[in-house]
């Protein structure tokens, strides 16, 4: 769900350089997942060095990531979809979250599920390194505060100013113009709407510390599995939660046949490779 017709062709496209990488010439779903994996979360970097203290300081993150929206009402979040320590992209982690179905709309307790998931990284480092605070939850901390100040200033979703739009004009500054962000209300007014998203966003932070702090456990095992398998799909987290033992791990890459050289990702035919349907 979500994905554009050209979003569909790039991941098939994956899929088969994929395939075609590893000596093979029909796609199966591995190489489906390895395709979505890299789409929607950027490409592995597993030549980063990364220490064994800054590994454990992830799998923290991502395991409190994880474990808000697992405990959250199935209704307000997404469902888990992978979980991976391993860098992509610019991050050293990953909690990928994947929707049933298409959605062009966001509720308010939905909203407030988002932050708090998005708070969740921070406090499970928090609690579980004694208070430690690190870079790695910034971006988390950034998209929390601007979905609360959309809450506040563009959906009306705030019990203290009510449904008011205080949208700034986005319009460009002409030139010689005092380089600012022109807005329609006072300075009362902007004071009220800081501390309405302060609010909006320690009351999520509250909520998500107090699921992690009474099952701390259960973080613990997740940020244990991450650091020994590096990645967990959805039913595995599942499992972990329900303190069920995780199946043996699984080689991550289909082995080259010998008698295939590797094929060049700029210059592998994807029109000779055929799309084997699922066994399951």
């Amino acid at each position: 769900p979500g994905f554009s017709g050209a979003d569909l062709e790039n991941l098939v496209n994956e899929a088969a350089l994929y395939a075609a990488r590893n000596g093979r010439d029909r796609v199966c779903d591995t190489d489906f997942d390895h395709a979505k994996d890299k789409v929607l979360m950027g490409s592995e970097r597993r030549s980063a060095m990364i220490s064994q203290k800054e590994k454990w300081t992830t799998a923290w993150h991502e395991a409190g990531h994880t474990l808000v929206a697992m405990l959250l009402p199935d209704e307000c979040v997404d469902p888990v979809h992978k979980v991976t320590i391993i860098p992509r992209g610019r991050a050293l982690g990953v909690t990928q979250q994947l929707p049933e179905e298409d959605r062009y709309g966001m509720d308010r307790n939905r909203a407030e599920a988002t932050i708090a998931v998005l708070m969740g990284g921070r406090l499970a480092e928090e609690i579980a390194l004694s208070g430690q605070k690190t870079t790695g939850a910034s971006n988390d901390i950034e998209r929390a505060s601007n979905l609360a100040r959309k809450m506040v200033c563009e959906w009306g979703m705030s019990d203290e100013l009510g449904p008011i739009s205080y949208h700034k004009d986005d319009a460009q500054p002409f030139l010689g113009r005092e380089i600012q962000t022109p807005r329609n209300y006072s300075e009362a007014t902007a004071q009220a709407i800081d501390h309405a998203v302060h609010t909006m966003v320690m009351k999520q932070y509250t909520r998500a510390r107090k699921l992690l702090t009474e099952n701390f456990k259960t973080l613990e095992a997740l940020a244990t599995a991450l650091v020994e398998r590096e990645v967990l799909d959805g039913a595995e987290v599942k499992a972990v939660i329900e303190g069920r033992p995780l199946p043996p791990i699984k080689q991550r890459r289909t082995p080259r046949s010998p008698q295939q050289p590797a094929i060049d990702e700029g210059r592998a035919a994807v029109g000779n490779l055929v799309v084997e349907p699922s066994t399951s």
